[in-house]
């Protein structure tokens, strides 16, 4: 059988998948939602189960509007005006992505802005395609700007560590790095990192989360996904199907408000669950809604009862709940609570 071209090119890359199974990526974004804000740098390392690097990627990207605060990303207007556009990179992205198992940290954020970003390239290159069909630019070659990337798996460094129940008293990857052992700068901004270029920060935390996934592997079982079993909720961030559709779900019971402590979980109770807990969340929420409660991601006078499992030196969700007053209960003590869930409040 003659082998044409386009199976040497599967055959060849299939060999650079098999030989660098992972790749780790890093982003440079305006903000944090996906959103109302866009990326500007993105770095790219494939590796090996021997932490051996096989391809590198950076590109600075233009993202056509506000570049953000230059202390935000380390970019300034100027070298973001120079950068790519996204469609231009996306292609190489797909090539780096497609089958390896992508490393990042933070996925709904990460991985949020990578899918918001190839479908907004995907989305302008149909409309030009559409208008030269209609007559406008016939005879153009069609744009092809690539697909939203197809990585086998997605394994997400921070959630691991929430998992595994490492407490963190600082979440960027160097909090997690210095907390496993691994060796990194702290996190804390100094005059000597701010001289740094993007390239240098961004690539330094890349190579960073190689060393973080081979030892939090090591510490415990990681928090892994797939792509189908994601998608994006309204700020752009990619969760689980489950968590997306709890937040969209009717409320059929009012609110009986907070949880009073000593008494019963009541159906219409609204439920918040923090980072800091060991069973999956999707699980939580899954029982939650089993027992006709009310998942939300915002924490408010409203909010009946929080799921956290850290009870010191509260941050985040479980810090305002306490300053609000409201109730913590820990993973193990909500699946037993929502077990005896009742019509109304009770004792």
């Amino acid at each position: 059988m003659t082998m044409t071209n386009g199976d040497t090119e599967q055959d060849g890359r299939a060999a650079e998948v098999t030989e660098f199974p992972f790749v780790a990526v890093t982003v440079q974004a305006t903000g944090i939602h996906p959103t109302t804000a866009r990326l500007v740098a993105v770095d790219a390392l494939t590796f090996n189960e021997d932490g051996e690097i096989g391809e590198e990627f950076h590109a600075v990207l233009n993202p056509g509007g506000d570049p953000g605060p230059h202390h935000y990303h380390g970019l300034t207007h100027e070298q973001v005006a120079e950068g790519q556009r996204f469609s231009q990179v996306l292609r190489t992205l797909n090539r780096l992505l497609d089958d390896r198992t992508l490393v990042v940290h933070n996925a709904p954020r990460v991985w949020g802005f990578l899918v918001s970003e190839a479908r907004r390239a995907m989305n302008a290159a149909a409309r030009t395609n559409r208008s030269r069909g209609r007559g406008r630019g016939r005879g153009r070659r069609r744009q092809r700007v690539g697909h939203v990337p197809k990585p086998a798996a997605i394994v997400d460094t921070l959630a691991s560590a929430r998992r595994q129940q490492i407490l963190l008293e600082d979440t960027r990857p160097a909090g997690l790095a210095l907390t496993l052992g691994v060796d990194a700068e702290s996190p804390v901004a100094t005059v000597e990192r701010a001289r740094q270029s993007e390239h240098e920060t961004t690539r330094e935390t890349n190579d960073m989360l190689i060393d973080i996934f081979f030892a939090i592997r090591d510490h415990g079982e990681l928090s892994s996904a797939v792509p189908e079993d994601l998608r994006a909720d309204r700020f752009g961030l990619q969760r689980s199907h489950i968590r997306v559709d709890a937040m969209e779900a009717p409320r059929p019971h009012p609110n009986p408000g907070p949880l009073v402590p000593g008494r019963n979980l009541a159906r219409g109770m609204e439920v918040v669950i923090a980072p800091e807990v060991e069973v999956d969340p999707d699980v939580l929420i899954e029982a939650a809604l089993k027992a006709e409660l009310v998942y939300s991601e915002k924490l408010t006078r409203t909010t009946s009862v929080v799921v956290c499992n850290q009870t010191s030196d509260l941050r985040g969700k479980a810090m305002h709940a306490a300053r609000k007053d409201i109730p913590l209960l820990s993973d193990a003590e909500f699946l037993d609570a929502v077990s005896r869930v009742q019509s109304k409040p009770g004792r």
